[in-house]
C-alpha cells in the first residue's frame, strides 16, 4: 500500500508551510524527509517511511537518510517504516539491530483500519453492519444527500463543524489556516476530496480525504450537532468509500484505531465506529529514532527522561 504522506502532493503542502523537504528515490526504494526541530535541534522526520520493497532497500534508504542527515546538520532521524520489507513483529530486531531507538511516542497511529475495495461493492456493503448499508441506501428518504468537492473555497465547511466537535469533545483540532493550506495545496491537484452531507441543500457533515496512488485516507470529519440524529457521518463515509471505488482506488484506510485490549483507550469510541464498516486491522512498526549525533542525542534523552522524572515526583508531592 502507498501512502499519501509519502507523496508528492504532501511535500508540496509541507513546502507551502514554510518547511524544507528532502525527495530521494533509489532501486526499490524511496522517502519524503521534512526538516524539523526540537530540544535536541534539527531532525528529519520521515512520516510512514522510508518505502521499501526489500530489507536491502531499506538499508539503501536509510544509508540515504543518514547521508542526508550528516549533511544538513540533523541529529538524528525519526521514521515510520510501514512498508520496508519487514512486518510490525520483525521490527524490533531488524531496527534494533540497526542502531534505531523507540521514538519517545508515536507521531502517526501505530494501528490502522483499512477496507480492501479490490472486489464487488456489493461485498464493501455485505461486510459493513445492518444499520450502514440501510442507512446508506435509505438516508435519501428524510432529504439528505450527499456531493464532493475540490474547491478549497468550501473547506470551512468542514471547519464549522470541527470546531462544533472540539467543543463538544474537548479537544483541539488542527488549526483552521494549516487545514485551509492542506486544502489549497491538495484539492486542486486532485489529492484531497471534500464530500459534503446536505439537508435539503445545507450542509450537515463534511469529510477530507486524502488520495494516494492505491489508497484512499479517511482524515479528518465533522457533522453538524443540530443533526445529530440523522447519523448522517455513516452514509458519508460509504459514499466516500463508494466513490473511491469508482476511481479504482484499492483500499480505503480509516487511520488510527485503539488496540482491541484497551476498552478504555480514548480511541475507543470511533474505533468502534469504524470497525462497522467491515475491514481489517494493520499494525505498524510505530515510530522510531536513529541517532546521527549520537552524544548530542544520548544528552537529549537523558534531559527529557530527567525532567519526565521531576514531573512525576511532583505529582506524587501533590496527592
Amino acid at each position: 500500500m502507498d501512502h499519501f504522506l509519502q507523496g508528492p502532493h504532501w511535500a508540496d503542502v509541507q513546502r507551502a508551510l514554510g518547511r524544507t523537504v528532502h525527495e530521494q528515490a533509489g532501486e526499490g526504494w524511496r522517502y519524503l524527509a521534512v526538516e524539523e526541530s526540537n530540544p535536541a535541534g534539527k531532525l528529519l522526520y520521515v512520516p510512514y517511511g522510508p518505502l521499501a520493497e526489500s530489507v536491502a532497500a531499506f538499508d539503501a534508504a536509510l544509508a540515504s537518510l543518514t547521508s542526508l542527515a550528516r549533511s544538513c546538520g540533523a541529529v538524528f532521524i525519526r521514521l515510520e517504516p510501514v512498508s520496508a520489507g519487514f512486518t510490525a513483529a520483525e521490527a524490533g530486531t531488524v531496527l534494533g539491530s540497526r542502531g534505531l531507538r523507540p521514538a519517545p511516542a508515536n507521531l502517526q497511529p501505530e494501528l490502522s483500519w483499512i477496507v480492501d475495495l479490490d472486489r464487488d461493492f456489493k461485498d464493501v456493503l455485505a461486510d459493513m453492519k445492518p444499520v450502514n448499508r440501510n442507512l446508506y441506501r435509505n438516508i435519501h428518504k428524510k432529504g439528505v444527500s450527499f456531493r464532493s468537492s475540490q474547491d478549497p473555497a468550501e473547506i470551512p465547511v468542514l471547519l464549522e463543524f470541527l470546531h462544533q466537535t472540539a467543543a463538544r469533545n474537548g479537544f483541539k483540532p488542527q488549526s483552521d489556516e494549516y487545514l485551509a493550506q492542506v486544502a489549497k495545496s491538495l484539492m486542486p491537484a486532485g489529492a484531497a476530496t471534500l464530500f459534503i452531507a446536505e439537508l435539503e441543500g445545507t450542509p450537515i457533515a463534511a469529510a477530507l480525504a486524502y488520495d494516494s496512488a492505491d489508497t484512499r485516507t479517511y482524515a479528518h470529519a465533522a457533522l453538524d450537532d443540530t443533526h445529530r440524529k440523522l447519523s448522517a457521518g455513516i452514509p458519508l463515509l460509504v459514499t466516500l468509500m463508494a466513490d473511491a471505488k469508482e476511481k479504482g482506488l484499492a483500499h480505503v484506510d480509516l487511520w488510527g484505531v485503539a488496540p482491541a485490549d484497551q476498552p478504555d483507550h480514548k480511541w475507543a469510541g470511533f474505533t468502534a465506529f469504524k470497525k462497522s464498516f467491515g475491514g481489517r486491522e494493520v499494525a505498524y512498526p510505530g515510530t522510531w529514532d536513529l541517532p546521527v549525533k549520537k552524544l548530542r542525542y544520548g544528552a537529549y534523552q537523558s534531559a527529557r527522561k530527567a525532567v519526565q522524572l521531576l514531573k512525576a515526583l511532583r505529582s506524587k508531592l501533590r496527592k
